[in-house]
């Protein structure tokens, strides 16, 4: 409510029709439009609102925004008692309902419902099956689209959106909107020196395409998905045991970044031929030394072969923490300082690099010999790998892999790695 808006926010909130809102990260995109839902669902009697993502996790994101401004703003109209408020569905005394859903892959779970708009967040990361499942739902109403994404590549039912003379679009920029934000009680200055600060150090660290789609909402045409829907939805058809089966299991981790939220502990068995993917965790905002208690417990539990764990930045405090632990300490092994052996006598040898793991794993889901569980934080982790070909100083062509939603893939990586291959000194027979 103290929030004092910028140009471009109040232009999407004015705006009239389908829109589609293409821009970098952290810009307001998501707040301003919970607001604008939230204000149709006020002053439009009788309509109903689908929010949408590609995951239950994405699309609560978005509605708890709606559902923060109306308990605000509009908290008389809010229903309560047996009509109150849930992670799902917001109901309100005009008789305006606000929903909240996960596409999954196909829309399967979703279709059936007439709308009045549809507002899909994270759209360039949505399946293109699922736009066949939801668009039809506003057939008779004649509703608005609203698509709100960071880009991903020059292709999709996003990118198409964003080039129709259907839609309203509006481009929005990272480095512009911190330079040019008013500041007021809820932007300060320092708070605009601490982001411009952080562009900073983004633009060092990637590559200039991948900055340019990341922070400058820009289509590039040279970043390109390492896993294809194709692939995905062939490899996630396991469903999670009820019961645990004596096996030999392999764990994979990916702890949360500085200023991340979210640590991932990938499960691995090898009783079969093939590789099975039998359990995904993911935590919130946990500490170091709770993560390390995460692995512990899985440990009791699955005895697992080996761990493991990313040992660069934050992920070597709970290496560290393992190592000293009797339960782990024989089977933790830090991934990214092994070695990969280049011939038979172990002779010559070079680093493992996350390109050398991401590839085993990619030639393995090829194969047919990896199968993964059918999630929606684990389709979304794949859909959002992205490689692109970069020449060096040195005019030597390097292959890089990144991502925005990459920690669940981080942790299989890890996992099945470690299931295929003899750890440290590795020779890939």
């Amino acid at each position: 409510m103290g929030l004092k808006l910028d140009d471009w926010q109040k232009e999407v909130l004015n705006a009239k029709g389908h829109i589609c809102l293409c821009s970098g990260r952290q810009t307001g995109k998501s707040t301003i439009i919970a607001r604008r839902d939230a204000e149709f669902a006020v002053k439009n009697a009788n309509k109903s609102i689908l929010i949408i993502s590609s995951t239950e996790r994405q699309s609560e994101e978005l509605f708890i925004k709606v559902l923060n401004y109306l308990e605000e703003k509009y908290r008389h109209l809010i229903k309560r008692g047996k009509e109150r408020p849930t992670k799902h569905i917001i109901r309100l005394h005009n008789g305006s309902i606000i929903r909240c859903l996960p596409t999954g892959l196909a829309g399967i779970g979703i279709r059936g419902f007439t709308i009045d708009r549809l507002t899909a967040d994270e759209a360039a990361f949505i399946p293109e099956e699922v736009w066949q499942a939801v668009t039809p739902m506003l057939l008779t109403t004649g509703g608005d689209i609203v698509l709100l994404s960071t880009p991903k590549g020059k292709q999709g039912y996003f990118y198409e959106c964003y080039n129709s003379p259907d839609f309203s679009t509006f481009h929005v920029n990272s480095e512009e909107v911190i330079k040019n934000r008013p500041i007021c009680a809820s932007w300060k200055e320092k708070q605009r020196e601490g982001a411009l600060a952080h562009l900073e150090r983004e633009k060092k660290k990637m590559s200039s395409l991948q900055y340019a789609q990341e922070y400058l909402g820009e289509f590039i045409d040279e970043l390109q998905r390492l896993f294809s829907d194709k692939l995905i939805k062939k490899a996630c058809t396991l469903s999670r045991r009820n019961l645990l089966i004596p096996s030999t299991y392999f764990l994979g981790v990916d702890v949360a970044r500085l200023g991340g939220d979210q640590s991932t502990f990938e499960i691995v068995d090898t009783r079969s031929d093939n590789l099975l993917h039998v359990e995904s965790i993911i935590t919130e905002k946990t500490r170091l030394t709770d993560t390390a208690k995460e692995v512990i417990r899985l440990e009791k539990k699955y005895k697992f072969r080996q761990i493991g764990i990313d040992d660069r930045g934050v992920g070597a405090g709970v290496l560290d923490m393992l190592l000293s632990e009797d339960e782990t300490k024989r089977k933790v092994v830090g991934l990214d300082n092994a070695k990969r052996a280049l011939n038979r006598d172990e002779t010559k040898v070079k680093s493992l690099l996350k390109e050398d793991m991401y590839m085993n794993f990619l030639a393995l889901l090829e194969q047919g010999k990896l199968h993964l569980l059918d999630d929606d934080e684990v389709r979304l982790s794949l859909a959002s790998v992205q490689y692109e070909y970069q020449t060096g100083e040195k005019k030597t062509t390097q292959f890089r892999i990144f991502g925005e939603y990459t920690h669940v893939v981080e942790g299989l990586i890890r996992a099945v790695w470690l299931a295929k291959h003899k750890p440290l000194n590795i020779w890939v027979r």
